[in-house]
């Protein structure tokens, strides 16, 4: 399983980005997957959640109508539209294989939102 996470980086309050992650080594169509993020000092979160179909989401009430999670089962890859950023979205973000934070993720891409 490898899960390459990209799109991160410095971005201005209620600025957007677009995280992209690349998945390889299992049946991606198969698998829920979700992205997760760590703040520094905090525990893992999950951010989103998305069903095998793309149809079915799932957000966290503090990411919800800003951030919209998708997936292309023909690309094996995995998106998180991020819209309307704020400083306290700064984290390390990563993709997992799942639904939930437990499962194997990627190495991360960090997010900074600053002015």
């Amino acid at each position: 399983v490898q899960l390459v996470e990209s799109g991160g980086g410095l971005a201005r309050p209620g600025g957007s980005l677009r995280l992209s992650c690349a998945a390889s080594g299992f049946m991606f169509s198969r698998y829920a997957m979700s992205w997760a993020r760590q703040a520094p000092g905090k525990g893992l979160e999950r951010v989103s959640a998305i069903d095998i179909f793309g149809r079915g989401t799932y957000y966290a009430d503090f990411v919800k109508g800003r951030f919209t999670i998708s997936r292309d089962n023909a690309k094996n890859m995995l998106y998180l539209q991020m819209n309307s950023l704020k400083p306290e979205d700064t984290a390390l973000y990563y993709c997992v294989l799942g639904s939930t934070p437990a499962g194997q993720r990627g190495q991360g891409t960090q997010v900074t939102v600053s002015s």
